[in-house]
């Protein structure tokens, strides 16, 4: 069953916008009666039938509704946007398949691109999130710059910065807890100056191996996707 995105349903009752009514009408052609599946993209599953179907106003009653338990840990990846965007789109997509919290794209010395279309990178998690069935949509942040990222940044358990330089570095195995909440920093395809690398351990990070071999930057985000979700299975 195909599943719907609806951040504001609440009550017995709930009418999609018009835009989503006339795919649901025009393109599924489904029909009053239709079983409907919907995610407030905060934990909750909506089972849901259709009771006024038109290409202007699709309204549905809710039947059924639970409560997805969320994974025991939280993780905030704050990764430099690629010049090819599409790449960092690849990585949004996957990072919510597998399983993230949050997400900031940052622009530090040497990123070549310094301007991402939000509302764009937001449809790609909203896609992800119901491909996969998920009932948790992943927190986009603004665009953040180095120094507005440090100075702002939240408490986490454990703050982790990847990177490329030699220097002796943890790896993820011996870095992340079960059930603890993660910070990971990811640069640019210049990779962090050294200034921002010893501003970053000023800050708290730790350095970060995410193997032996260089990774393109959505290659390495999405590694330390896959490490923190797999040592919480």
């Amino acid at each position: 069953m195909r599943l719907f995105y609806a951040p504001d349903i609440q009550g017995e009752n709930y009418i999609f916008s018009e835009s989503e009514s006339k795919h649901i009408a025009k393109v599924l052609r489904l029909n009053v009666g239709d079983a409907l599946f919907i995610t407030d993209g905060k934990g909750s599953f909506y089972e849901a039938q259709i009771s006024d179907v038109s290409a202007k106003q699709c309204q549905v009653q809710i039947i059924r509704k639970t409560v997805e338990k969320k994974h025991s840990y939280y993780l905030h990846v704050a990764i430099a946007p690629t010049k090819n965007i599409d790449r960092y789109e690849w990585f949004l997509e996957k990072a919510t398949e597998i399983g993230i919290d949050e997400i900031t794209p940052l622009v530090t010395h040497n990123s070549e691109r310094k301007v991402v279309k939000e509302d764009r990178l937001q449809k790609v998690l909203e896609a992800a999130m119901k491909q996969s069935y998920k009932a948790y949509h992943p927190k986009l942040n603004p665009l953040t710059s180095w120094s507005e990222f440090l100075k702002n940044k939240d408490e986490y358990d454990i703050n982790l910065i990847a990177h490329c330089y030699e220097s002796n570095k943890h790896s993820m195995k011996q870095s992340i807890q079960a059930g603890a909440s993660v910070l990971v920093l990811i640069g640019p395809e210049g990779d962090f100056t050294l200034e921002e690398l010893a501003e970053a351990e000023q800050a708290g990070f730790l350095p970060l191996s995410l193997g032996s071999y260089r990774l393109r930057t959505e290659t390495a985000g999405l590694v330390a996707v896959q490490n923190v979700a797999f040592i919480n299975q």
